[in-house]
């Protein structure tokens, strides 16, 4: 009898690369991850060499058993979303990746939807900064001799698919999040192109997430010390967390507290809302959408006020915010370190702690960072829920899972309880496996996509939910008027 058959997911992330493992029966088998480093040349930039990504893949792989390794039927890829990686003709990087979270572009999508009017309805999106199409713009407009020798545009997993491989290729859901795409047709929009100055010719081709989308050379198979398998359509980060999630039905919902912070709800069909910011993408599942509201500091946000605290133990950190607790006076926090998504659309918009005192204590500045990051999610539940609200069980991923005083105040803020699932801070490298297993055709979605066990639920405390409501309006005031400021600043 041959060895059991494994299913092993990526994840590029942001700030790590995550290898897991899934077995037969859908458990997680072994987990690794590589660290990857965030360069920020200058204020509201945010790249990463495309090339730290696949060495950092390696080494997580690498860091598997080798014994399971060989027992793998088939690979699935997941990644950090929009961003750019230009190729030259023999497909060499031309410049650092510019990442989800840059904001250099903001006027290169005023220009974008100048040149395609019908820039919204094709996409269902407002051109935002953190999009791939009008970081393109700004290439060709600050650096032309990159953009001329541009031959073709990826995204973060699909360069590292491509190292795999040597195919260019991308899935639907990630293919969503560049401004490029028809998102109700699933395909790509010659109009968008062409207001980029790019064609069809420059882009990856498009499979569903769930489908076969090349397999590994022998090179790259040898390098990872795999079998030369299959390897997935995958998905963006936020598709493949759903997947992993087995939020894949209309209506299903889930939170994630990662880098950034997203709220997405699956849709049986496309239902664009650009005029508040919202997300309307391809889940990576064929025939269905979602929605989504992204705030671009979330987990994020805890590393960085522990960082002016002083503080090494976060855990340690956040259990000292819960013991403070939170009142009428304690001082509020906005949480767009890297300007912010929905419902703003404003890449200006930056940090402020507001009512600080003499004796403000390290524990009631990281009780108001927690709180702030959930009136946020707050912010995107109201829209999301603005024209109907089917909006069911919300599930919980990402490494801010971890920290439960944030579930208690989440909970609170939104008024809905919050379903913590066995495995959920996986996030999406689990998603990604679970492709590969439906890609492999080893098992139905049903079967796949279930929903991993419940290890716990958080429930709204209603005093806590009251006091958050006083607050929040003053939150939401701040933003009001400190907004034309922050244009000004920027």
């Amino acid at each position: 009898m041959g060895a059991a058959p494994l299913y092993l997911g990526i994840d590029i992330g942001t700030s790590s690369v995550k290898a897991v493992l899934l077995d037969e029966h859908g458990a997680i088998a072994a987990q690794t991850s590589a660290s990857l480093e965030v360069s920020r040349p200058a204020p509201g930039f945010s790249e990463q060499d495309p090339r730290q990504w696949w060495q950092a893949t390696v080494h997580a792989v690498q860091a598997l058993p080798a014994n399971v390794r060989a027992t793998i039927r088939a690979v699935g890829l997941s990644g950090q979303m929009h961003g750019a990686t230009l190729l030259d003709a023999q497909d060499r990087p031309l410049r650092p990746a510019i990442l989800w979270n840059d904001g250099r572009s903001a006027e290169e999508c005023l220009e974008l939807e100048r040149r395609e009017p019908a820039a919204r309805r094709i996409t269902g999106n407002i051109m935002m900064p953190g999009f791939t199409a009008p970081k393109l713009l700004w290439v060709a407009r600050h650096e032309p001799e990159v953009f001329r020798r541009t031959a073709h545009v990826l995204l973060p997993k699909d360069y590292v698919r491509l190292c795999m491989t040597g195919e260019r290729v991308s899935d639907m859901s990630d293919a969503a999040g560049t401004g490029w795409l028809d998102v109700g047709r699933r395909d790509w929009s010659d109009a968008m192109l062409a207001a980029t100055d790019l064609g069809r010719v420059h882009m990856p081709r498009l499979v569903e997430g769930s489908s076969p989308s090349a397999t590994l050379t022998a090179a790259a198979a040898a390098e990872l010390g795999l079998p030369r398998v299959l390897v997935a359509g995958g998905g963006g980060d936020n598709a493949a967390s759903a997947v992993g999630l087995g939020v894949v039905r209309p209506g299903q919902a889930f939170l994630s507290l990662g880098t950034s912070g997203v709220l997405f709800v699956v849709t049986d069909r496309f239902r664009p809302n650009p005029e508040r910011a919202a997300h309307a993408f391809c889940h990576c599942l064929p025939q269905r959408w979602h929605q989504m509201s992204v705030m671009l500091s979330a987990a994020s946000t805890l590393d960085w006020i522990a960082q002016i605290v002083g503080a090494s133990d976060l855990g340690t950190l956040a259990a000292e915010a819960e013991s403070r607790g939170l009142t009428r006076h304690s001082p509020l926090f906005l949480p767009y370190l890297t300007g912010e998504r929905t419902p703003h659309n404003d890449p200006h918009a930056r940090g402020v702690l507001f009512g600080l005192r003499p004796d403000t204590t390290p524990a009631e500045l990281t009780a108001a960072v927690l709180e702030g990051v959930a009136f946020a999610f707050a912010d995107g539940l109201d829209v999301l829920t603005e024209e109907s609200d089917s909006i069911g069980e919300i599930n919980v991923t990402g490494g801010g899972a971890r920290v439960p005083f944030w579930g208690r105040l989440i909970a609170a803020a939104l008024g809905r309880p919050l379903t913590y699932r066995e495995g959920g801070e996986v996030g999406a490298a689990l998603g990604a496996a679970r492709l590969a297993r439906l890609a492999a055709g080893e098992g139905s979605e049903a079967q796949v996509c279930a929903a991993p066990p419940v290890a716990r639920v958080v429930y709204p405390d209603a005093a806590l939910a009251a006091l958050l409501a006083s607050r929040r309006r003053v939150f939401q005031h701040l933003y009001r008027d400190l907004k034309g400021t922050f244009a000004e600043f920027a």
